[in-house]
Parts: C-alpha cells; structure tokens; sequence
C-alpha cells in the first residue's frame, strides 16, 4: 500500500503557548518552500500536527526533503480512512502482510474520547485480526518491534503509521531573525552556521577572500558549502565575498606579527558588522571554539570583540573538535572543507601569535594603520560581490 498522507509533528514548538501560532505558520512557510518541487501537495495545519496530502507523490523523495526542514520533530508516513475500525483492521493486515518483519505491535491513541472502544480493546482487537490474515509467522513484541503500526483516532478520522521518522529539530528558519555568517573554507564555519539555522535563524554569509594567495578553488569550496546550507533553508543564501589583499598586506606590514592576526579578526569584525546592518542581520556568527587557535582564547576574543556592538553567536563555542567533525559529517559538509584549499585566514599565520593580546598594544598596532584603514575598508566593502546561491 502506497502512503497517502505524511503526519508531522512539531516536537519543541509545542512549548511555545501563545505564539505557537507563529512558529507553526512559519514552519508551514518553510516546509512549502522546501517541498515546492512538489506542486502536488496539499497542507491542513492543526493545532498539534500538519498534515501533508500526497496526491500521487513519491512519499520516499518527499521524507528526504521533510529531514531537512528545522522546526520538525518527527514524521509518518500515514494512511487516512474513515471511522470504520473494520476497514482500518484489513488495511493494517494488508500492510503487515506486504512486508517482511516478524514482531510487530499495535499502538492506539485516542484524540476523540467519543470513539465507543478504548485504546487498550483495539490494540488486542487489531492485532486479533492480523494473526488471523498474515501468512506468514508474527509475533507481537511490545518493547522493541521491528514494526510499530499507531493507529491516531482523531474527530475526522483514523489515521494509521508504520514508521516515525526523526525531523532535524529545532525552531523553524527566520523566527528568530537574521545573522550575518563568517563563512571561511574550514570544517568549524558551516557547523556554526547549520547550528544557527536549528535554532530558527535564517542567515547571509561573508567570505573572506585573499586573491591572489587564494585561488578559485578555495572560492569554489565556499560556495559549495552554501549549497550545502541551504537545503536547510528556503533554498537559497545569500554571500557577500570581501577582497581583504589588501587590508590584510597593510596589517602584516604595519603590526607585530605576533599581534597581526589578532588585528585582522577586528578588520573582518569591522566589516562584517557594516555589512550585518547593511542587510538587516543582528548578529554575526562565527565557527570560534575556545581554544583550538591563538585568536580562540578567552583573551583575544574579549579583544577582538570589543570593536563591535552587535552581538557575536559562537554555536560551536564549548564543542571539541571530534563533536564538531561527527556534526560536518552528518550535514556532508565535512569532505568540502577537508579540500586541501586555504583560505585568507590560513595562510598569514604568524609563527608565534599571541594568544593573551594586551589591548593597548593592539590599539597602538591600529595607529600606524589610520592613514590607510579607512580608505582600505570602505573599498573592501564597496567591491564586496554579492552572490545568491540557489536564487
């Protein structure tokens, strides 16, 4: 039997009491947008659930996309039918009999008190029935099934699941806003920046490009990594590439190169908080974990830090680097970044960086910039390319 309708449930947005209609009409939004190759589909919201109408459309291509859609708790494959527990109890030895397992239970939750049977009665009464019209031998394992059939018997209708399938979670993309993500070519930056999207914040990127100590292929890793992203999303992102030559030539020539790094991240902090507010983002995220390098530390970023105003998300913060890696893995972003292309932030690495940066120090590193920084960052801004990937 071919499933004719797929049963979401929302899972965390439950919680959300007075603006759980927000967030569920913005998950419909979403899911639409992320299903939209598939014009077929019909969409009921209730207060609990959303129910997809397949019309004809292959449930099993529809589930890979539903995976990906934030604010999904869980999903089923479902089989509608009217209240007639007859039809419901031949459907289900139908469906137990076309397939192959052998243990089985019967899980009966009742939304409609009025039904005449309780949960209980039906679960015995079905699994009755399918001993009775199933060839082969079945056993009923109520702890760990090989098929778990729930039977919902709602006020409209019965509907009948064989499988729950795990949605990706978290709230749906754009409910909480906007961030700008500082997207380089490493494993951290697109973890950082899926983590962002699961909790429900849509984002734009900006790619620090070093042209010509960067080449096209450390361009292409970036915006191979977007198109990973988002799939997450309604289906494109927008990423703004800043050409940092100069800037970052004028920093290693004019600072201590121990302090240069340091000095850079307050260049590209600068930037990206112009370009934050620029296009309506009211953050930047980045993939910074504490400690992995010298511009990680507690120190240096509380320096780094202190030339902006928004604030700066770190989803990866207090993950290892093992943690992070098994999430790249699971998003197929992983064997992206591990192409051997570097970008700008690792090819000017100081010997020695500096790992507890004194401020002044810094600061007096930024004055011998001041003839030059301005001009240089208004045109790293004003020549920044603008690409949308999936438009």
């Amino acid at each position: 039997m071919e499933a004719n309708y797929i049963v979401v449930r929302f899972g965390e947005l439950t919680t959300k009491g007075k603006n759980r209609k927000l967030f569920t009409q913005k998950l419909l939004k979403n899911t639409k947008e992320i299903l939209f190759e598939f014009p077929q589909l019909q969409y009921q919201l209730q207060y609990d659930r959303l129910y997809i109408y397949l019309n004809g459309a292959n449930h099993l291509l529809v589930n890979e996309k539903l995976k990906t859609v934030f604010g999904i708790h869980s999903f089923s494959n479902a089989y509608k039918f009217e209240k007639d527990l007859d039809v419901v109890k031949d459907a289900i030895a139908k469906m137990i009999n076309e397939d192959t397992k052998t243990t089985f239970k019967i899980n009966t939750k009742r939304s409609d008190k009025t039904f005449p049977k309780k949960s209980q009665d039906i679960n015995r009464e079905i699994a009755g029935h399918v001993f009775h019209h199933v060839d082969r031998q079945l056993k009923v394992d109520v702890h760990h099934p090989e098929m778990l059939v729930t039977v919902e018997i709602r006020h409209d209708a019965i509907y009948v699941m064989t499988n729950i399938i795990k949605g990706a979670g978290g709230y749906p993309v754009g409910i909480g806003g906007k961030a700008l993500l500082m997207l380089s070519g490493g494993i951290d930056s697109p973890v950082a920046g899926y983590l962002t999207l699961k909790r429900g914040v849509d984002i734009e990127c900006v790619h620090f490009a070093a042209p010509p100590y960067t080449n096209e292929f450390a361009r292409e890793k970036v915006f191979d990594l977007v198109d990973k992203l988002r799939h997450y999303t309604h289906g494109q992102i927008t990423v703004h590439v800043v050409n940092f030559t100069k800037l970052q030539l004028a920093v290693y020539d004019h600072c201590d190169e121990s302090y240069a790094m340091t000095v850079m991240r307050r260049m590209m902090y600068r930037i990206g908080e112009k370009l934050a507010i620029k296009n309506h983002c009211l953050a930047l995220v980045n993939g910074e974990s504490i400690g992995q390098v010298a511009s990680q530390t507690l120190d240096s970023m509380n320096v780094i830090n202190q030339v902006i105003s928004i604030p700066v998300l770190r989803p990866v913060l207090c993950l290892d680097k093992l943690e992070i890696i098994d999430i790249a893995q699971k998003i197929d972003t992983y064997d992206i970044s591990i192409r051997p292309h570097e970008d700008c932030c690792t090819i000017f690495v100081a010997k020695h960086p500096v790992t507890k940066p004194n401020v002044e120090r810094i600061e007096k590193s930024e004055i011998n910039l001041a003839d030059c920084i301005d001009d240089l960052m208004k045109t790293a801004l004003e020549t920044a390319e603008v690409i949308t990937v999936g438009a």
